[in-house]
């Protein structure tokens, strides 16, 4: 069953400020993957960056695991992320997606994670 990209299936937010092109590794504490185009990017000190892929990201919303490589330090629109695959207990990468700019958001409804 694959997540629908629905504005209803997503935690409710307000953007508090401008959408930025990157954002720093080191800072990032958690990651909430919504659905196969939205992932939330929660960081150091409660901000949270929400990131709209361009496209649809096949598998990521069922697997809801990703992986990245950067030598940067810094997560940068627009690159990769590859969905990671479970199967049968092996870790496989999968497709591969680029990513959008990180919006700052904050949660507005009760319930923050799908």
């Amino acid at each position: 069953m694959q997540t629908s990209d629905a504005p209803d299936n997503l935690p409710p937010v307000r953007v508090t400020g401008a959408a930025e092109n990157c954002i720093s590794t080191r800072n990032i504490r958690d990651t909430r993957v919504q659905s196969d185009r939205v992932i939330d990017f929660e960081m150091t000190r409660g901000r949270v960056y929400r990131n709209t892929l361009p496209n649809r990201c096949p598998g990521l919303g069922f697997e809801r695991a990703f992986s990245y490589d950067t030598t940067i330090g810094r997560l940068c629109n627009p690159e990769i992320i590859y969905v990671l695959r479970d199967t049968a207990g092996t870790i496989e990468r999968g497709a591969g997606c680029a990513i959008g700019n990180f919006v700052p958001v904050e949660y507005t409804g009760a319930d923050r994670m799908n």
